[in-house]
């Protein structure tokens, strides 16, 4: 029987191509205010999968708009009670459901203090809706197995817009529009072979590891392992796992790593390579033959824009944690003790 899991994989070309047809006007509205206010940085407030879109927000609008952009803080705001300076800045809420009264607080604050704030959410009248001064609907229609895929590149592509949008350059909205066909593409490849993951039934960790925009990807990698399979998940950039945690390395750690060109990151090259050295099992995301020709599972991508490459690169991802959980004999729609919302303070 196919899973609520697996069917709403499958809709992410289509979501993605309806938020791009009906979700461009609105972004450029949206910009065009964000532009007026002369913002000086931004911040994301979010958690769970909305935190790594998050993450990916804050490599677009640093390479693209020249923003820096950070993680907010929630419980600064809530269970310390601190007012830190939001002015002058645009203060963005990403949130599925917009539910969380964290989120909805550091919003509520930002606004208070002239911040420009908006909320990325599938749920338009929601609080987080309510609360913010523009909102942007992802347009990903309901979505019911409690590990979140389609609402997850909903997000991710809606900040690409957004930075898109802020950026003015045509050249960006024709790198967008080739997503939904990239997209359907790494579905189509990999969910064939999701039973390849049957070969790591038995492992009970797991290392996750990216570099640069893919740092997000890593992270919800890390996060779909950890909901739907009972792994021990953890994530990393290659960078900082060769700075001490490398040496948890054996022939028992599995290892996959998020490798798309055409940039290349000689720490994650080499990460690979160590990986093969200690023997270890390597799972490999990539439009590189140098980097799949090693690996023991190879998840191959189409070759896209890197900025872009989040939206797709988590789909093999997604695909390798539904493979293992089902191999595992777990329950991708319901993982045992969570729940689709979850609000936390």
């Amino acid at each position: 029987m196919t899973t609520l899991f697996e069917t709403e994989l499958r809709e992410q070309p289509s979501v993605l191509a309806r938020l791009l047809r009906e979700g461009r006007g609105p972004a450029e509205a949206v910009a065009k205010r964000i532009r007026e206010r002369q913002v000086r940085f931004a911040v994301l407030a979010a958690r769970g999968s909305s935190d790594n879109a998050a993450r990916y927000g804050q490599y677009v609008f640093g390479v693209h708009n020249g923003l820096v952009a950070a993680l907010a803080t929630p419980s600064v705001f809530t269970h310390y009670g601190a007012t830190p300076s939001l002015a002058d800045s645009l203060v963005i809420g990403i949130s599925q459901s917009g539910q969380s009264p964290d989120i909805v607080e550091v919003l509520r604050a930002g606004r208070a203090q002239g911040a420009f704030t908006l909320a990325l959410t599938n749920e338009p009248d929601s609080p987080l809706a309510k609360t913010a001064e523009a909102v942007l609907p992802l347009l990903a229609d309901k979505e019911r197995a409690v590990a979140a895929t389609k609402t997850y590149t909903a997000q991710v592509l809606a900040v690409a817009m957004v930075s898109a949008a802020l950026a003015g350059e045509e050249r960006l909205w024709l790198d967008l529009a080739g997503v939904p066909d990239l997209a359907q593409t790494a579905i189509a490849t990999n969910l064939p072979n999701a039973s390849a993951a049957e070969a790591l039934r038995d492992h009970s960790r797991l290392v996750v590891v990216g570099r640069g925009y893919n740092l997000s990807t890593a992270f919800e990698i890390t996060l779909k392992v950890k909901e739907t399979t009972g792994v021990m998940a953890d994530g990393y950039s290659s960078a900082d796992f060769l700075h001490g945690p490398k040496a948890i390395l054996d022939r028992h750690l599995p290892v996959l790593a998020v490798a798309p060109g055409p940039r290349v990151f000689d720490d994650l090259d080499g990460l690979v390579r160590l990986t093969r050295d200690n023997g270890a099992p390597l799972i490999a995301i990539s439009d590189r033959a140098e980097v799949l020709s090693q690996a023991d599972i190879a998840l191959p991508l189409p070759a896209m824009p890197e900025w872009l490459s989040p939206i797709v690169a988590v789909m093999p991802g997604q695909i390798f944690a539904l493979g293992l959980s089902l191999a595992r004999g777990m329950q991708p729609d319901a993982p045992p003790g969570l729940s689709k919302v979850t609000h936390t303070r």
